[in-house]
């Protein structure tokens, strides 16, 4: 067997090399991030600039920090970011589109979770008229692999008519987009600094961050899989949601239900005694990975968590 150093020759790198191990965001910064996503949802056109002032740190600090975070000031502004080489980008579709039926427009997106030490990425695919969420994923890295697992999960349930993401390099991916024509599925991207035009998974965030994600300090990600995949559960087939007429999205998903239908009458929804919907749904298709996958072949995803 060759010795460390030998295989360091071999490969024409420094020792040292071999034995680094990266540093993570230190206390204070998780804390700091933390902060600024929480002030993000409030005022998501606060920039660096702002957010620094807001908190009283170097502009500088607040900038890396929310690249790492992968969120940026909503604001209209000239084209400077380009698409990754090879990429394609979409026209959006869905202006001035009534969406008046399951199934006829998905999108996804990926939002920041934070973490007692570290911090996680979660991606969702949502069906926009029911606000059911048809899948999601968890990852410690900005690749595009956790993104296919959720599209390959979301379409074991059906297919929509239109898909819409942003502009994120996971979505542009020509694995990714390939998949969704292989369906004949029409798709649909939002322009740049435009979160309004997937105005319901952003909406979906703040609920998802205000009833579950801040209320908890996960200490490990595979605690904080096992809490969301239980926040899921309720948010689609317990939590009535107002503007589907207090229904459940699972319900609103599987019936086609639209308000419209009713004539102004709110339908009566039977309950169970424990107060849960009668209505037969599925749960979500979500299979959770054992903690020795977290923590063991794919390493402490809670300490270094990278872009």
């Amino acid at each position: 067997m060759l010795s460390v150093a030998h295989q360091c020759r071999l490969l024409g790198m420094p020792r040292s090399t071999r034995y680094y191990k990266p540093a993570g965001e230190s206390p204070e910064n998780l804390s700091l991030m933390r902060a600024i996503d929480e002030q993000y949802l409030k005022t998501p056109f606060y920039g660096s600039r702002k957010m620094a002032e807001f908190f009283g740190v170097n502009r500088k600090r607040t900038q890396r920090l929310m690249r790492l975070m992968g969120i940026e000031a909503i604001y209209r502004k000239p084209r400077t970011t380009r698409a990754a080489a090879g990429h394609k980008i979409y026209p959006y579709l869905l202006r001035n589109v009534k969406i008046t039926r399951p199934d006829q427009v998905w999108s996804t997106d990926i939002t920041y979770v934070p973490m007692y030490h570290g911090f996680l990425y979660l991606v969702a695919v949502m069906d926009w008229f029911s606000r059911f969420v048809l899948s999601w994923r968890l990852s410690n890295t900005l690749d595009g692999g956790f993104c296919m697992e959720a599209l390959e999960e979301a379409l074991g349930h059906g297919q929509p008519e239109i898909f819409n993401s942003d502009q994120g390099s996971q979505f542009t991916a020509v694995a990714f987009t390939s998949r969704l024509e292989s369906r004949d599925i029409a798709i649909s991207m939002d322009g740049r600094g435009r979160a309004i035009d997937n105005v319901f998974i952003e909406r979906l965030w703040r609920t998802v961050k205000y009833e579950e994600v801040y209320l908890k300090d996960y200490p490990t990600a595979w605690e904080a899989e096992v809490s969301l995949a239980s926040y899921f559960q309720f948010y689609c087939h317990e939590r009535i949601h107002q503007s589907l007429d207090y229904r459940t999205p699972a319900e609103v998903y599987q019936a086609g239900w639209q308000p419209e239908s009713t004539g102004g009458e709110k339908p009566t929804r039977n309950r169970a005694p424990n107060g849960k919907s009668l209505y037969i749904t599925q749960g979500i298709n979500k299979l959770l990975r054992p903690r020795e996958t977290w923590e063991g072949s794919r390493g402490p995803l809670s300490l270094f968590p990278t872009p």
